[in-house]
């Protein structure tokens, strides 16, 4: 079997930046995407606006897909299918796809992003895609008119609430405590907004109904007690998990669930393995951030590949990429 360079596991912004600086080191990296989540969360976005370099904002699928054109242009090979094994031990890592092939490389960049939290209640499962969303920017045109709850109390929850109004009739958020973990900012947007009611000290015990949502269970946190709300539809924006379970026991993991990495680095409890985006980072969780991860694999996994003696030539210095100094190096390797 060829032994490449390097395999990337995700598509996020991790990912395919990772991927544009390994082609363009002629790494031929292999960014396993994903057959149904390429592209990561900025595919379930509506329009950007925080991205450097687009003061007029862009949809998220199309950023993406910049980005994956980009990784593409400098010699990424893209593949759509689901990483279901992963052998990392040796100094060969295996990565065993759902189609049933196998790759073999020297390194692998592990940028697998996040998911969302689930509350964890049957009616929850049974009903997903029937009125149980995870996503308001995909599913809340088929909410028009209706009467929703987004379950949360953070910026993402406020964020789909606010969103959320421009199709429902009406949005509750329904928060286990009596104050929000939003920002200021984003409180005061849903705060001001005629549509959104908010339910205190509450959780969702049940959600209600056979083909489709027709209420939940509230249970109240302070008392106990329990009433029913007549609802469409439910938004869960209780938060995100790394999406970790293909390491699970093979490397170190965070308090917070996150794949350990070494310092401001990229590197695992495993040499040769990678990692970057939003599995490494609990806390900022931005696109850009995520970007600047996948620049941080790139480079260490370049300097990886030269120890070995495989890179072809001694890794470039991070500050004199293309033979240029400083800031004008940062400038070429993002051009």
């Amino acid at each position: 079997m060829h032994v490449r360079q390097v395999i990337i596991i995700g598509s996020g912004p991790a990912g395919y930046t990772a991927a544009i600086y390994a082609a363009r080191a002629n790494l031929n990296p292999l960014v396993v995407a994903s057959s149904v989540e390429a592209g990561g969360e900025l595919m379930n976005t509506t329009e950007v606006e925080n991205f450097p370099g687009f003061p007029e904002g862009i949809m998220g699928p199309d950023l993406m897909a910049k980005m994956q054109e980009q990784a593409e242009k400098f010699g990424a090979e893209v593949l759509y299918d689901d990483v279901v094994g992963l052998e990392i031990d040796g100094s060969v890592k295996k990565v065993t796809l759902g189609s049933g092939a196998s790759h073999e490389a020297d390194a692998v960049i592990f940028a697998t992003g996040s998911a969302p939290r689930k509350i964890g209640i049957e009616g929850e499962s049974r009903l997903s895609g029937r009125g149980v969303s995870y996503c308001a920017t995909c599913d809340g045109f088929f909410f028009r008119e209706r009467v929703i709850a987004v379950v949360g109390g953070g910026d993402s929850a406020m964020e789909e609430a606010t969103f959320l109004t421009k199709f429902a009739s009406k949005v509750y958020v329904i928060h286990r405590r009596d104050e929000l973990r939003a920002s200021k900012i984003m409180q005061d947007r849903a705060f001001k907004n005629d549509k959104i009611e908010f339910i205190w000290n509450a959780e969702v015990a049940d959600i209600l109904g056979d083909d489709a949502v027709t209420g939940v269970v509230l249970k109240d946190t302070v008392d106990g007690s329990t009433r029913e709300l007549a609802l469409d539809g439910v938004f869960v924006a209780i938060g995100y998990d790394p999406r970790t379970h293909l390491v699970h026991q093979k490397l170190e993991l965070t308090s917070d669930g996150t794949v350990w990495v070494d310092g401001r680095s990229s590197r695992t409890s495993v040499p040769g393995v990678f990692a970057a985006g939003d599995v490494i980072d609990p806390t900022y969780r931005q696109a850009v951030t995520a970007a600047g991860s996948g620049t941080v694999a790139a480079l260490d996994l370049e300097h990886y590949l030269a120890a070995l003696g495989e890179a072809g030539a001694p890794a470039p210095d991070v500050a004199e990429i293309d033979g240029l100094p400083g800031a004008e190096a940062d400038a070429a390797a993002v051009a």
